[in-house]
């Protein structure tokens, strides 16, 4: 039975040079950071008058946990013989009697977490036990052995050590960016990272089991997703996704993970902090994982479908006017991949797995969802762990828009195979740039084999056929249009038989969110007897000025427009449905002069008004982790109709490397628009 006995040893953890092999020097060099598969070195010291160290005789103890175990490999216990790469070991680097120098190697399966690390020293018939002191042990995607490696220096570096990211927003006809800090390496990322996985339901239930499974980054993953939102836990982050955001932040208003992170560490880790929507559970979850080792990236999804029923199957409802009742197919959702081996699972399906912190559905009674393995989803194998059906329905559901008829009928109007899962996203590996992952998680849309596939899913429902129209109903617009613009759409009605047709055209135009729900119809006009000759097309151009919609803009910006004709003799029908993106003006960073680590440099700001009437209140609030320490805010009460303004922004770089100076602006009439400017800070 070991005892822990008057301190007589000191070590060294030589936490510069570790951290630095370990590639974890950018969270601190002051504490013992290491990744696992991969030795680190110490120095164990005892003082001349009391003895010397025997090399020989005595063992070292890495214990993790509330109760360490053997058993449950908590607990790894080694002899300072030789590496042995399938468990804690350890071997000798030199020796002077009262200075021990050595190397120890926690096996590539080591439960992640905080450690400590002790010395036994058998004396006569007793074991002493000496707390050499504490350690954190984190995934390591450099090893060959983990179940995180992944095979490219260059991935890696992005996946896993870039703390600057790019979310994709916006709708598949105008793909839009925002700039996110996920700062996994700033002070105390770590411990509140570890805090999560303490304070999760898991590990409150039973901390031994929870312990024991740490050393699987799907069991990690999962726990992850789930503590990121606070549906049914203490967890991270509160969701909201209509007015007021009292008592809280805006979700558009955050630009990075820490500030969160921090604010729910402050809270005791007890009070969710608030508010979050999809792309910001996502960034978070992002942080968590990466600062634990596990290679994550941000992925967003155009024209995402939340199947409620389990049938691959989004149902739309409009009225007999055309109006959207009810909500509909998301315009984007975000969500995280990370690289992981499913040994849990048949060959095939390691590599990116999907992850979702975003509460929509229960996953085994608790939100989250994933990981659920990318190649599954491609090849619909819905049978899988875990939650692929569900990534599946977001991806390749089919919609069906129903009409809500006077009468109360419901008469089905379309059904559209290939509107669902549009250029899928994710920030480019070591640039800037989009990179489109759509084909990693789908066939080509209409493809034989994609179709096949859906049916194989065994969930589809039986769809009763829609009547082919004798007429169809197009619109054209531009894929965007600018802050402070009208809208100019051209409605074509095409009449396919042989007779003229006299038509009533309905059209709509309504705010969105960014889950598709509408807010507010902001324009329902009625066009009569529209006469539509046979084999012929005519064009209806409807104009939705910016006065009508201008002040209703929800942040996301977006406009559905719907247009619906009938014929007035055979009450025939024919849908139209486009959004619309309304494109923020741009805030423009320039920076001036040379950039030189720990002097002073100046940014230019400037920001048009692109309408004909002042902005009040307005707040141009800056940040940049690495350049500004904390947050500048420039004030205007003012800024003129159509004109320009310029500010300046002094600050002083602390850091090198790659850094991100952020600038968001706000005002009485429009909210967060963001700028961002790439800075690299040279080390010289």
């Amino acid at each position: 039975m070991a005892a822990y006995a008057e301190v007589n040893y000191t070590a060294d953890f030589h936490c510069e040079k570790n951290n630095q092999q370990h590639r974890t020097d950018e969270i601190t060099t002051e504490r013992l950071i290491i990744r696992r598969g991969q030795t680190f070195q110490i120095s164990v010291h005892v003082n001349k008058d009391e003895c010397i160290i025997d090399h020989n005789n005595i063992l070292f103890t890495a214990e993790t946990g509330p109760k360490p175990s053997g058993v449950f490999q908590t607990k790894g216990m080694f002899q300072l013989r030789s590496i042995d790469q399938r468990r804690w070991s350890g071997a000798v680097v030199s020796s002077t009697g009262t200075t021990l120098v050595l190397i120890a190697f926690p096996p590539p399966n080591a439960k992640i977490g905080r450690y400590t690390l002790s010395l036994l020293n058998p004396v006569g018939c007793q074991i002493l036990k000496y707390r050499l002191g504490e350690f954190i042990l984190l995934f390591n995607p450099w090893c060959r052995e983990d179940e995180v490696f992944l095979d490219s220096e260059e991935q890696r570096q992005e996946y896993v050590l870039s703390e600057d990211g790019i979310i994709y927003i916006g709708s598949c006809r105008q793909i839009n960016i925002r700039s996110w800090y996920f700062g996994q390496f700033e002070e105390n990322i770590v411990d509140i990272c570890l805090m999560m996985l303490d304070k999760s339901i898991k590990c409150q239930k039973n901390p031994t089991k929870d312990y024991m499974h740490r050393n699987d980054p799907v069991y990690i993953s999962r726990v992850v997703t789930a503590m990121i939102n606070s549906a049914d836990d203490k967890g991270v982050l509160t969701g909201k996704w209509s007015e007021p955001y009292t008592g809280g932040v805006y979700p558009w208003s955050w630009n990075g993970s820490v500030a969160i992170l921090h604010q729910w560490y402050k809270g005791g880790c007890q009070q969710p902090v608030r508010y979050g929507q999809c792309w910001v559970f996502a960034a978070v979850a992002c942080t968590v994982l990466r600062c634990l080792g596990i290679p994550s990236r941000v992925v967003t999804n155009y024209n995402s479908a939340h199947d409620t029923n389990c049938n691959l199957i989004i149902e739309e409802e409009i009225d007999h006017y055309g109006r959207m009742l009810g909500e509909h197919v998301w315009n984007f959702h975000v969500w995280v991949e990370s690289w992981m081996a499913r040994n849990d699972l048949q060959p095939g399906y390691s590599g990116w797995q999907a992850l979702d912190p975003t509460p929509q559905e229960k996953s085994e009674g608790i939100y989250c969802c994933g990981p659920a393995p990318v190649n599954a989803i491609k090849d619909g194998a819905v049978e899988i762990k875990y939650d692929v059906p569900f990534v599946f329905a977001e991806v390749n559901g089919d919609v069906v828009t129903w009409q809500r008829c006077r009468d109360g009928r419901r008469v089905k109007r379309s059904v559209e195979s290939q509107r669902v899962g549009k250029y899928i996203s994710t920030k480019g590996c070591g640039s800037n740039d989009r990179e489109d992952i759509t084909i990693n998680y789908k066939h080509p849309e209409g493809a034989p084999k994609e179709r096949a596939i859906f049916a194989e899913a065994q969930l589809r429902n039986q769809l009763e056929p829609v009547q082919e129209e004798k007429f169809d109903v197009h619109m054209k617009i531009d894929n965007s249009v600018n802050y402070g613009s009208d809208i100019d759409a051209f409605v074509n009605i095409s009449n396919r038989s042989f007779e003229s047709r006299v038509c009533h055209l309905h059209f709509n135009a309504q705010i969105l969110k960014y889950t598709g729900q509408p807010v507010k119809q902001v324009m329902a006009l009625s066009v009569d007897d529209v006469v539509v000759k046979s084999n012929g097309v005519t064009t209806v151009p409807i104009k939705v000025p910016f006065r009508e919609f201008g002040n209703y803009l929800e942040n996301h910006q977006l406009i559905k427009l719907i247009a619906l004709a009938a014929d007035a003799r055979t009450n025939d029908n024919a849908l139209a449905v486009e959004d619309v993106t309304v494109v923020k003006p741009s805030v423009i960073i320039n920076i001036l002069g040379d950039v030189i680590l720990r002097r002073e440099l100046t940014a230019e700001i400037i920001f048009h008004n692109p309408l004909s009437e002042p902005l009040f209140d307005c707040v141009f609030t800056i940040e940049g982790i690495g350049l500004i320490d904390g947050m500048r805010k420039i004030r205007m009460p003012e800024i003129k109709a159509n004109q320009s303004t310029r500010n300046v922004c002094q600050f002083i770089p602390s850091k090198a490397g790659l850094r991100k100076l952020m600038v968001d602006f706000d005002c009485n009439r429009i909210k967060d628009v963001k700028g961002f400017k790439n800075i690299t800070v040279p080390f010289f």
